[in-house]
């Protein structure tokens, strides 16, 4: 067994639920664009799109490692119905926030974050060694014909994730470093990619990776589109002034069909905003802002939360 297999295995107990989920992140966390197209075609059967051309995972795959990712994605796509029961979710970054997790330089262990990540299940952020960061190709890209390029936008951090996806060659996982990881997603950013930190109980309950998405190739930002609730807002919802002209750039930008042009002035849909910031980093005219909803779940930036984590600690 590799040394991150040992380590992944440490994050259950030992009794047969544990073992079964340990089963269970392990087959997601090795073939990850496995568990994705079978999402995809779980989700095309229910909400057809006729757009849509689903691609297998190139990589060999045992046929009893397919079946039960199959198995998996059917157990897995009943929790996500409700924020209850949802075992597989995101919360949207802004930009800064991204960077400020990619720059942590001490392990962490930040629970109860209830208030951040409003899912009952799978909400801790729990880093060892968070430095050692791996960027991998895309499982939902690699799940569809003709996907938004580059592939390789997903990023692993700290371990046993990073060291796992490296070990294991997951999706041409290779390691970087973090200015390379800020680099990738300030890349991401110009081409008005969403920034999604996730979260899976098959994972140790915990945050594991940031992915860069797009609403043409995210499966569950299409899931989020149709209604399922598989990501939190931000924190923050965008606001618009008078110096807007019109121009209808942020609308084209906007991965959430947040934002239209009424009389020559850009409205927000303050039901769809995410709060991802896209739209602002867009606009050539400065006229949007992005301002903290009170109404909506706190952000999660690590800078502010491992703060409160310190003061309530003494």
């Amino acid at each position: 067994m590799l040394k991150s297999s040992k380590e992944f295995s440490k994050l259950f107990g030992r009794n047969k639920e544990a073992l079964g989920k340990a089963l269970e992140g392990y087959i997601y966390a090795r073939w990850p664009t496995l568990n994705i197209y079978h999402m995809r075609k779980l989700a095309n059967n229910l909400v057809p799109d006729p757009n849509l051309i689903l691609r297998y995972p190139t990589d060999p795959i045992p046929p009893e490692i397919d079946e039960m990712a199959e198995m998996i994605t059917q157990r897995v796509s009943l929790s996500l119905l409700s924020m209850e029961t949802s075992t597989f979710h995101a919360k949207v970054l802004r930009l800064e926030e991204a960077k400020a997790i990619l720059s942590i330089d001490q392990d962490i262990s930040l629970t109860n974050l209830e208030k951040v990540v409003p899912y009952k299940i799978a909400r801790d952020i729990i880093l060892k060694n968070p430095d050692n960061i791996a960027v991998f190709e895309c499982p939902c890209r690699l799940s569809k014909e003709n996907p938004c390029e580059p592939l390789d936008v997903c990023l692993a951090i700290g371990d046993p994730f990073a060291q796992f996806a490296l070990e294991h060659k997951v999706n041409k996982a290779r390691k970087i470093s973090q200015d390379e990881a800020t680099a990738i997603i300030k890349a991401a950013d110009d081409r008005g990619h969403v920034h999604n930190a996730w979260f899976r109980d098959a994972l140790g309950d915990r945050f594991y990776c940031i992915c860069n998405c797009c609403k043409c190739c995210c499966a569950p930002m299409k899931a989020h589109s149709n209604h399922v609730p598989m990501i939190a807002p931000s924190g923050y919802v965008a606001d618009i002034n008078e110096e807007c002209n019109g121009c209808s750039a942020c609308v084209s930008y906007c991965q959430f069909e947040a934002i239209s042009i009424v009389d020559d002035h850009a409205l927000v849909n303050l039901e769809k905003c995410m709060g991802c910031g896209v739209c602002e980093s867009k606009c050539a005219n400065e006229a949007i802002t992005l301002k903290r909803d009170p109404n909506r779940c706190e952000p999660l930036d690590i800078r502010i939360i491992m703060e409160h984590f310190k003061s309530s600690n003494g």
